[in-house]
Protein backbone atom coordinates (compact mmCIF):
# COMPACT_ATOMS: atom_id res chain seq x y z
CA UNK A 1 0.00 0.00 0.00
CA UNK A 2 1.06 3.23 -1.24
CA UNK A 3 -0.09 6.76 -0.18
CA UNK A 4 -0.02 10.38 -0.30
CA UNK A 5 -1.62 13.26 1.20
CA UNK A 6 -2.53 16.17 -1.25
CA UNK A 7 -3.64 19.68 -0.96
CA UNK A 8 -3.21 22.36 1.60
CA UNK A 9 -6.69 23.10 3.10
CA UNK A 10 -9.32 21.16 2.17
CA UNK A 11 -7.01 17.78 1.44
CA UNK A 12 -7.62 14.90 0.17
CA UNK A 13 -5.82 10.81 0.78
CA UNK A 14 -5.03 9.17 -2.34
CA UNK A 15 -4.13 5.47 -1.92
CA UNK A 16 -2.83 2.48 -4.08
CA UNK A 17 -3.35 -0.79 -3.06
CA UNK A 18 -2.22 -4.00 -4.37
CA UNK A 19 -4.37 -7.06 -4.83
CA UNK A 20 -6.01 -8.88 -1.66
CA UNK A 21 -5.59 -5.18 0.15
CA UNK A 22 -8.74 -3.68 2.09
CA UNK A 23 -9.01 -0.39 3.82
CA UNK A 24 -11.77 0.43 6.04
CA UNK A 25 -13.06 4.12 6.00
CA UNK A 26 -15.59 5.93 7.51
CA UNK A 27 -18.81 6.12 5.88
CA UNK A 28 -19.12 9.39 3.10
CA UNK A 29 -15.35 9.92 2.71
CA UNK A 30 -14.73 8.55 -0.56
CA UNK A 31 -13.92 10.86 -2.82
CA UNK A 32 -13.51 8.77 -6.51
CA UNK A 33 -12.09 5.33 -6.50
CA UNK A 34 -10.71 3.45 -9.84
CA UNK A 35 -11.82 0.10 -11.04
CA UNK A 36 -10.86 -3.36 -9.50
CA UNK A 37 -12.17 -1.86 -6.08
CA UNK A 38 -14.89 -3.66 -4.64
CA UNK A 39 -16.40 -1.77 -1.93
CA UNK A 40 -18.73 -3.14 0.72
CA UNK A 41 -20.40 -1.64 4.34
CA UNK A 42 -19.43 -3.73 6.90
CA UNK A 43 -20.12 -3.28 11.15
CA UNK A 44 -16.52 -3.60 12.38
CA UNK A 45 -16.23 -5.83 15.44
CA UNK A 46 -19.78 -6.71 15.52
CA UNK A 47 -22.89 -5.11 16.46
CA UNK A 48 -22.04 -3.87 20.11
CA UNK A 49 -19.10 -1.94 18.98
CA UNK A 50 -20.84 -0.46 16.03
CA UNK A 51 -23.93 0.80 18.32
CA UNK A 52 -20.99 2.15 20.63
CA UNK A 53 -19.80 3.74 17.44
CA UNK A 54 -22.79 5.23 16.15
CA UNK A 55 -24.29 6.45 19.70
CA UNK A 56 -21.59 7.30 21.56
CA UNK A 57 -18.65 8.25 19.28
CA UNK A 58 -20.64 10.17 17.15
CA UNK A 59 -19.31 7.91 14.04
CA UNK A 60 -21.47 5.53 11.38
CA UNK A 61 -22.80 2.42 12.39
CA UNK A 62 -21.06 0.70 8.94
CA UNK A 63 -17.86 1.43 7.59
CA UNK A 64 -17.11 1.02 3.97
CA UNK A 65 -14.46 -1.27 3.29
CA UNK A 66 -12.69 -0.94 -0.19
CA UNK A 67 -11.17 -3.97 -1.21
CA UNK A 68 -8.44 -4.16 -4.16
CA UNK A 69 -9.30 -7.14 -6.84
CA UNK A 70 -7.39 -5.99 -9.39
CA UNK A 71 -3.42 -6.47 -9.21
CA UNK A 72 -3.57 -2.39 -8.22
CA UNK A 73 -5.86 -0.03 -8.17
CA UNK A 74 -6.35 3.39 -6.99
CA UNK A 75 -8.69 5.69 -4.30
CA UNK A 76 -8.98 8.98 -2.72
CA UNK A 77 -10.91 9.85 0.35
CA UNK A 78 -12.01 13.81 1.50
CA UNK A 79 -11.52 15.39 4.52
CA UNK A 80 -14.50 16.68 5.62
CA UNK A 81 -13.44 19.84 7.17
CA UNK A 82 -10.76 22.59 6.77
CA UNK A 83 -7.51 21.19 7.87
CA UNK A 84 -5.02 18.30 7.69
CA UNK A 85 -5.00 14.41 7.59
CA UNK A 86 -2.06 12.78 9.07
CA UNK A 87 -1.23 9.20 9.45
CA UNK A 88 -0.12 7.55 12.82
CA UNK A 89 1.57 4.17 12.91
CA UNK A 90 0.31 1.36 15.31
CA UNK A 91 2.41 -1.43 16.30
CA UNK A 92 0.13 -2.71 19.07
CA UNK A 93 -0.50 0.32 20.92
CA UNK A 94 -3.67 2.26 21.41
CA UNK A 95 -4.29 6.10 21.04
CA UNK A 96 -7.39 7.69 22.07
CA UNK A 97 -8.76 10.63 19.56
CA UNK A 98 -12.02 12.65 19.89
CA UNK A 99 -14.85 12.03 18.46
CA UNK A 100 -15.06 11.92 14.42
CA UNK A 101 -11.37 12.41 14.03
CA UNK A 102 -11.07 9.00 12.36
CA UNK A 103 -10.75 9.22 8.59
CA UNK A 104 -9.19 5.42 7.60
CA UNK A 105 -6.94 2.56 8.43
CA UNK A 106 -5.38 -0.07 7.03
CA UNK A 107 -4.40 -2.90 8.62
CA UNK A 108 -5.60 -5.00 11.81
CA UNK A 109 -6.88 -1.81 13.43
CA UNK A 110 -9.87 -1.87 15.82
CA UNK A 111 -11.86 0.96 16.34
CA UNK A 112 -13.68 1.38 19.52
CA UNK A 113 -14.57 3.88 22.33
CA UNK A 114 -13.38 4.80 25.88
CA UNK A 115 -14.69 6.39 28.52
CA UNK A 116 -12.85 9.68 30.41
CA UNK A 117 -11.06 8.65 33.87
CA UNK A 118 -11.86 11.79 35.68
CA UNK A 119 -15.65 13.31 36.04
CA UNK A 120 -14.64 16.47 35.97
CA UNK A 121 -12.73 15.98 32.48
CA UNK A 122 -15.66 14.86 31.02
CA UNK A 123 -17.74 17.20 32.18
CA UNK A 124 -15.91 20.47 31.16
CA UNK A 125 -13.07 19.17 29.02
CA UNK A 126 -14.09 20.00 25.53
CA UNK A 127 -13.91 16.31 24.45
CA UNK A 128 -16.87 14.97 26.59
CA UNK A 129 -17.32 11.57 28.50
CA UNK A 130 -16.58 9.90 25.38
CA UNK A 131 -12.92 9.48 23.02
CA UNK A 132 -12.29 6.94 20.30
CA UNK A 133 -10.01 3.99 21.44
CA UNK A 134 -7.45 3.24 18.26
CA UNK A 135 -5.50 -0.10 18.53
CA UNK A 136 -4.24 -2.48 17.03
CA UNK A 137 -1.58 -3.52 14.47
CA UNK A 138 -1.35 -0.86 11.30
CA UNK A 139 -1.82 2.64 9.51
CA UNK A 140 -4.28 5.00 10.62
CA UNK A 141 -5.29 8.39 9.45
CA UNK A 142 -7.10 10.78 11.61
CA UNK A 143 -8.36 14.50 10.28
CA UNK A 144 -8.53 17.41 12.62
CA UNK A 145 -8.97 21.44 11.58
CA UNK A 146 -6.39 23.73 10.81
CA UNK A 147 -2.79 22.82 11.19
CA UNK A 148 -1.42 19.78 13.76
CA UNK A 149 1.19 20.20 16.33
CA UNK A 150 2.73 17.68 17.58
CA UNK A 151 4.52 16.94 20.90
CA UNK A 152 6.60 14.15 22.61
CA UNK A 153 5.62 14.66 26.39
CA UNK A 154 8.27 12.97 28.66
CA UNK A 155 7.36 11.46 31.66
CA UNK A 156 5.88 13.81 34.05
CA UNK A 157 5.86 16.42 31.79
CA UNK A 158 3.02 18.62 31.81
CA UNK A 159 1.11 20.43 29.16
CA UNK A 160 -1.92 22.85 29.84
CA UNK A 161 -4.37 23.26 26.67
CA UNK A 162 -7.09 24.97 25.38
CA UNK A 163 -9.90 22.30 25.92
CA UNK A 164 -11.30 21.09 22.37
CA UNK A 165 -7.96 21.18 20.86
CA UNK A 166 -6.85 17.71 21.71
CA UNK A 167 -6.76 15.54 18.10
CA UNK A 168 -5.23 12.27 19.46
CA UNK A 169 -3.44 11.21 22.57
CA UNK A 170 -1.03 8.13 23.68
CA UNK A 171 -3.52 6.01 26.25
CA UNK A 172 -0.18 6.58 28.30
CA UNK A 173 -0.63 10.25 28.67
CA UNK A 174 -3.08 11.25 31.38
CA UNK A 175 -5.88 13.47 30.76
CA UNK A 176 -7.45 15.98 33.44
CA UNK A 177 -8.85 19.46 33.75
CA UNK A 178 -7.31 22.60 35.69
CA UNK A 179 -9.50 25.63 36.28
CA UNK A 180 -8.03 28.87 35.13
CA UNK A 181 -7.89 31.01 38.45
CA UNK A 182 -8.98 33.85 39.24
CA UNK A 183 -12.17 35.44 38.78
CA UNK A 184 -10.79 38.35 36.18
CA UNK A 185 -8.89 35.67 34.19
CA UNK A 186 -12.45 33.25 34.00
CA UNK A 187 -14.54 35.75 33.02
CA UNK A 188 -12.60 37.98 30.91
CA UNK A 189 -9.87 36.10 29.91
CA UNK A 190 -11.56 34.64 26.61
CA UNK A 191 -10.11 31.18 27.40
CA UNK A 192 -13.17 29.57 29.20
CA UNK A 193 -12.87 28.65 32.25
CA UNK A 194 -11.17 25.33 32.54
CA UNK A 195 -7.91 23.94 30.30
CA UNK A 196 -7.19 20.39 29.78
CA UNK A 197 -4.02 19.32 31.22
CA UNK A 198 -1.95 16.60 29.65
CA UNK A 199 0.71 14.59 31.49
CA UNK A 200 3.06 12.24 30.00
CA UNK A 201 4.49 10.01 28.83
CA UNK A 202 2.73 9.97 25.58
CA UNK A 203 2.51 11.32 22.42
CA UNK A 204 -0.08 13.77 21.50
CA UNK A 205 -1.48 15.77 18.34
CA UNK A 206 -3.26 18.96 18.75
CA UNK A 207 -5.47 20.77 16.13
CA UNK A 208 -5.60 25.06 15.87
CA UNK A 209 -8.72 24.76 14.50
CA UNK A 210 -11.28 23.02 16.47
CA UNK A 211 -14.67 22.72 14.52
CA UNK A 212 -16.77 23.98 17.56
CA UNK A 213 -14.67 26.90 17.56
CA UNK A 214 -15.15 28.07 14.10
CA UNK A 215 -19.02 27.00 13.88
CA UNK A 216 -19.32 29.59 17.06
CA UNK A 217 -17.70 32.09 15.30
CA UNK A 218 -19.75 32.00 12.53
CA UNK A 219 -22.57 31.87 14.63
CA UNK A 220 -21.60 34.88 16.56
CA UNK A 221 -20.71 36.89 12.80
CA UNK A 222 -24.07 35.64 11.81
CA UNK A 223 -25.39 37.20 14.76
CA UNK A 224 -24.11 40.43 14.84
CA UNK A 225 -24.38 40.81 10.91
CA UNK A 226 -28.48 40.55 12.00
CA UNK A 227 -27.78 43.24 14.28
CA UNK A 228 -26.05 45.53 11.92
CA UNK A 229 -27.71 44.92 8.80
CA UNK A 230 -30.58 46.67 10.86
CA UNK A 231 -28.90 50.10 11.60
CA UNK A 232 -31.16 53.36 12.47
CA UNK A 233 -33.63 52.36 9.93
CA UNK A 234 -34.07 49.24 10.91
CA UNK A 235 -34.37 50.79 14.54
CA UNK A 236 -37.13 53.35 13.06
CA UNK A 237 -39.00 50.68 11.10
CA UNK A 238 -39.47 48.76 14.08
CA UNK A 239 -40.78 51.75 15.93
CA UNK A 240 -42.97 52.72 12.79
CA UNK A 241 -44.11 49.43 12.83
CA UNK A 242 -45.35 49.46 16.13
CA UNK A 243 -47.35 52.68 15.44
CA UNK A 244 -49.20 51.46 12.36
CA UNK A 245 -50.01 48.45 14.09
CA UNK A 246 -51.94 50.20 16.80
CA UNK A 247 -49.60 50.39 19.63
CA UNK A 248 -51.40 53.56 20.47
Amino acid sequence: MEYKIIGDVMQALQIQLRQGEEIYAEAGAMLYMSAGIDLQAKMQGGLMKGLMRKFLAGESLFMSVFRCDAPTAHIALANPIAGKIFPIELRGNTILAERNAYLAAIGNVDLSVAFTKRFGAGLFGGEGFILQKISGQGLVFLHAGGNMLEFNLAPGENLRVDTGCIVSMADTVTYDIQFVGGIKNALFGGEGLFYATLTGPGHIVLQTLPFSRLANRIAASIGTSRDQSKGIGGIGGNLLGGIISGDD
